[in-house]
């Protein structure tokens, strides 16, 4: 008995040691771009040390001013606005398409379905050039309505698979009893469903928000305007605005960008796990 718990304890301390290794690997790059904001651009390249030789919070300050017009508190607010409602339009519409395809039957569904995973393996760059025409000719260049009107469409549809596999996994039963006692399909949907949905729906939500938040491509191609940029192309703006790149102040913008990020992941990572870990209710 004596000789199978310390082979126990022999074999958890070893796995919480590679994973304490493997999550400090992942970690040191972001530890190390912290320290540099710190640092001048010949400490950076020149010296291998982690830590630097003085600490000041002026690389912070000045990269905080892009110019004398324009700060990155217009940057933030730009990529706040835009990823929380596309986050909230894409979760909304895509819980509705997914309680369609579980629930009921309708002409048509499973071709509908087949184009559905069709999509899931359609590469972006294919409709990206179609999508661009499309919005174009609608006016919506230069503004933030391509991002809303595809969350509001359940574009992506990787978020729709996802939770129709989770509703799939809801006994038909919850449904019938709301049903019996004279609930509405809307009312099934909002009062009975929707809360079991939520793991699921943090999930669809997490990635959505990280996706938008980091999206560099499409932002790019609909958004001109400087004043309307986001964080990832403002941060393209600091490498380009001068003739010598200040890494330090680069560095520094680079690290509060992902910041509400990590927050995020940190506040919301058991809805995350349970929404993927989950198909349904286990008892």
């Amino acid at each position: 008995m004596r000789k199978k718990l310390k082979k126990r304890n022999s074999v958890s301390w070893v796995t919480y040691t590679v994973v304490l290794l493997i999550g400090l690997a992942m970690l040191y790059p972001i530890i190390r771009m912290f320290f540099a904001t710190f640092k001048s651009n010949a400490e950076i390249f020149g010296s291998v040390k982690l830590l630097p030789s003085s600490f000041s919070f002026q690389s912070y300050i000045d990269g905080w001013h892009v110019n004398s017009k324009i700060t990155y508190t217009t940057f933030f607010k730009n990529s706040f606005v835009m990823t929380i409602i596309t986050t909230l339009f894409t979760v909304l519409s895509s819980a509705i398409v997914a309680y369609g395809f579980a629930r009921y039957q309708f002409p048509g569904k499973k071709i509908l379905f087949g184009i559905l995973i069709a999509r899931l393996m359609l590469p972006g760059a294919v409709v990206m050039i179609p999508r661009y025409a499309m919005f174009n000719k609608l006016g919506l260049v230069d503004t933030y309505w391509p991002f809303y009107l595809q969350g509001l469409l359940s574009v992506n549809s990787f978020f729709v698979f996802m939770l129709i596999q989770f509703i799939r996994g809801l006994p038909r039963e919850l449904d019938e009893s709301a049903y019996l006692d004279g609930c509405s399909d809307l009312k099934v949907f909002v009062k009975i469903l929707v809360p079991l949905m939520k793991p699921a729906l943090f999930s669809a939500g997490l990635f959505q928000f990280m996706w938008t938040y980091n999206d560099y491509t499409n932002v790019l191609i609909y958004i001109n305007s400087v004043k309307k940029y986001t964080l990832s192309l403002a941060l393209r703006l600091s490498l380009d605005a001068e003739s010598v790149v200040q890494w330090n102040k680069v560095m520094a913008m680079s690290f509060l960008s992902i910041l509400p990020l990590i927050i995020l992941f940190f506040a919301a990572q058991k809805y995350f796990v349970e929404g993927i870990a989950t198909s349904g209710l286990k008892g």
